[in-house]
Parts: structure tokens; C-alpha cells; sequence
């Protein structure tokens, strides 16, 4: 899978932007999250989850936001996995 990486917030945080078109699921994006922490918020144009430390914002265009996260190849790596996870539901 390749991305976009868009740095965001000062540098804190990463968005890693699928670059093939694709809607995700929320409900299964919400199973996926949930299984590695809390929900914080979700409706059709979004998921936030606290994963450890770092929040996690799914959108349904196959985009995934990291806060705070800095390093773009972590971001690569853990956005394929959050995203083959949804679609693999």
C-alpha cells in the first residue's frame, strides 16, 4: 500500500493518505480500534481511538491521522495495518 505522509499540528502529528481509492467501513474501522484501546469518538466521517499514548483518527477515505507521531515510515507501517485490518473485516 502507498501513502501520502502530510505533516500536521507543528510537526506532532502525521496523516497518512492512502493514495488508492477506497471507502472504509467505520463500524469495522470501531472493531479494529477497539481492540487496542478506548473509542473516543466516531461517526460517518470519522473514528478517534486512543491507542498507548498516541491518538488515532480513522477517516473513511483511507486516510489515518497519528498525534503525536513524527516519524513517517512508523506511520506508513502502522496506517497498512489499521487499514488492511478494516478491509480484511
Amino acid at each position: 500500500m502507498r501513502f501520502t505522509i502530510t505533516r500536521l499540528c507543528g510537526g506532532k502529528a502525521l496523516m497518512a493518505a492512502s493514495k488508492d481509492e477506497m471507502e472504509l467501513d467505520m463500524d469495522k474501522a470501531e472493531s479494529v480500534m477497539s481492540e487496542r484501546g478506548p473509542i473516543k469518538s466516531k461517526d460517518e466521517m470519522m473514528m478517534v481511538s486512543q491507542w498507548g499514548e498516541m491518538e488515532v483518527t480513522v477517516y473513511p477515505q483511507g486516510k489515518v491521522m497519528f498525534f503525536p507521531l513524527e516519524d513517517k515510515d512508523l506511520a506508513v507501517e502502522y496506517a497498512t495495518d489499521i487499514i488492511e485490518r478494516i478491509r480484511e473485516r
